[in-house]
């Protein structure tokens, strides 16, 4: 079971070739791949302050992941205490809750962010 981080839902929409091949296949394959409701909220802030162009909206980006087997979890108060248990190294507030769902629901992270294998909490995958 794998989350998708934030940059490999991205790679994958405009199938860029930054997406591993391994992660390509995952998603592909739909072997129980979810999407952080976290992440289309990132994209909603960063879209409003003009740091991503993408034309698709919120709605469009859900009915993608509908299509395409990826489940959405939505954000659990849970998260937010497991957020205060982790080091700081990472200091990215979405990358943080995104990283607590996947430790909370058990899953590994697809991503390519060099920060987050720094925690040992974390499986990640590439």
């Amino acid at each position: 079971m794998y989350l998708l981080d934030t940059c490999a839902f991205l790679y994958y929409l405009s199938d860029n070739e930054k997406l591993s091949s391994t992660a390509r296949s995952i998603i592909e394959t739909k072997e129980d791949v979810y999407l952080s409701q976290t992440t289309l909220w990132e994209i909603a802030i960063k879209k409003t302050i003009k740091k991503l162009d993408l034309a698709e909206t919120t709605y469009d980006l859900e009915r993608i992941c509908s299509e395409g087997g990826i489940s959405i979890i939505p954000i659990k108060n849970k998260y937010f205490e497991t957020i205060q248990k982790l080091p700081y190294i990472h200091g990215d507030p979405f990358d943080r809750l995104i990283m607590a769902t996947a430790m909370d629901e058990g899953l590994s992270l697809l991503t390519d962010d060099e920060k987050i294998p720094l925690y040992p909490e974390i499986k990640v995958v590439w």
